[in-house]
C-alpha cells in the first residue's frame, strides 16, 4: 500500500514571506502558497510538531510494509506550496493520505478537528472514502489519545472544508487533521511531549490499517 503524509508548512517558511504569500489557486479561490503556520505561547512551532509526528508515522508505516511518501523531507526548508504538495500525493496514487497540523485557536478551545473535503470537481471520487478514512481517525484518536473532540471546530471532531487547496485538489482519499490546539495550555503540554506524538502517529496508524482493512 501507499500511505502519502503531508507535514503542514515547513521550518524556513516565517524566513521567505515572498515565496509562501505568492498567490496560488485552490481549486475555488486565490490564497497564499503556505504560511509559517502557528506556535504555542512558548515558541514550539507547528511545523516542527507537525514534521515530528510525520517523521514517528512514517516509521511506523515502513515498519508494517508500506510505502510512504512525503511531501517534505526535513523541517529546515521551505514549501513546497500547499498545490505542490496535493499533486506530489496525487502523482503518488496513494491509497490514502493525511495532512497533519496543529491549529492555532482560541486560546479557551480545546481539541482536535478533522478537516474533510467537498466536493468541487477534483476530489468528486474521494469524497466518500474519505468520509470514511475521517471516521476511522475519530475513532483511533478518541481510543488512543488523550485528546478530544474539538470544542470550537466543527461537530464532534469533524468539519467540513472548501477552502483548502489539500483538500479541494486531492485524486485521493484524504483527511486533514488538527491535533489540538497550541494556543491552548492543556493542548500545548501535550503537543510538545514525544510520547504523546508518537501516541498521535500511532493512532493515525491505526486508523490507516482499519481504513485500509475495510477498504
Amino acid at each position: 500500500m501507499i500511505i502519502g503524509i503531508d507535514p503542514g508548512h515547513n521550518g524556513a517558511n516565517s524566513s521567505h514571506p515572498a515565496y509562501i504569500n505568492t498567490l496560488i489557486w485552490n481549486g475555488q479561490e486565490r490564497e497564499t502558497c503556505d504560511t509559517a503556520g502557528t506556535q504555542t505561547s512558548r515558541g514550539y512551532t507547528e511545523a516542527q510538531f507537525n514534521f515530528r509526528v510525520a517523521m514517528f508515522l512514517r516509521a511506523d508505516l515502513l515498519h508494517d510494509g508500506a510505502k510512504v511518501v512525503m511531501t517534505r523531507t526535513s523541517n529546515n526548508g521551505i514549501g513546497p506550496c500547499v498545490t505542490g504538495r496535493a499533486e506530489i500525493l496525487d502523482r503518488s496514487r496513494a491509497n490514502v493520505a493525511v495532512d497533519i497540523h496543529a491549529d492555532g485557536g482560541p486560546p479557551s478551545g480545546r481539541g482536535f478537528a478533522i478537516l474533510e473535503p467537498v466536493p468541487d470537481g477534483p476530489n468528486d471520487q474521494v469524497i466518500a472514502a474519505s468520509e470514511t478514512f475521517g471516521r476511522d481517525v475519530r475513532w483511533a484518536f478518541e481510543r488512543y489519545t488523550a485528546m478530544p473532540p474539538s470544542t470550537y471546530d466543527g461537530i464532534g471532531g469533524i468539519t467540513y472544508r472548501d477552502d483548502l487547496a489539500g483538500l479541494n485538489l486531492t485524486t485521493v482519499p484524504k483527511i486533514l487533521i488538527e491535533c489540538g490546539n497550541m494556543r491552548n495550555v492543556t493542548d500545548a503540554a501535550l503537543l510538545v511531549s514525544t510520547a504523546f506524538q508518537q501516541g498521535i502517529a500511532y493512532a493515525l496508524g491505526a486508523a490507516i490499517i482499519r481504513f485500509l482493512d475495510n477498504g
